[in-house]
């Protein structure tokens, strides 16, 4: 939102601002306020981060894991234990009922979230606040 903001702006400061060092100060001041606005919330959230996982209680820092879990069992489930029991269905002569499907459209972006796909798993590395 911010940098649909920050042309008008920018033109606005030829208008009232005559000198122009100042105006290139602000002119620059404004175009970097929202990558420090975005980097300030990150960091924010890098904190939130860290007090969860080194919470002991299950209901704040077991959450990741059990998401984790989950994403691992279904991706187990769609890619190998499915195959496993179609293919032992029909090497026994069985019948098998229609077995579920997953969104794994859904599953890769929640999944790719928890591992830091983005640009956060990249600063946290960089940083060095990861293993």
């Amino acid at each position: 939102m911010l940098q649909a903001l920050i042309g008008p702006v920018t033109g606005l400061l030829d208008k009232f601002i005559p000198d122009a060092d100042q105006k290139a100060k602000l002119a620059h001041e404004i175009a970097t306020m929202s990558e420090k606005h975005a980097q300030e919330a990150l960091l924010a959230q890098l904190e939130i981060n860290k007090a969860e996982a080194a919470s002991g209680s299950i209901f704040k820092g077991g959450w990741r894991p059990a998401v984790g879990w989950v994403c691992a069992i279904a991706f187990a489930y769609h890619f190998i234990v499915k195959d496993l029991i179609i293919f032992g269905a029909s090497f026994a002569g069985a019948e098998l009922p229609e077995l579920p499907e997953f969104d794994m459209g859904t599953l890769l972006t929640v999944l790719g979230g928890m591992l830091g796909i983005g640009s956060l798993r990249t600063y946290e590395k960089q940083k060095g606040l990861t293993k």
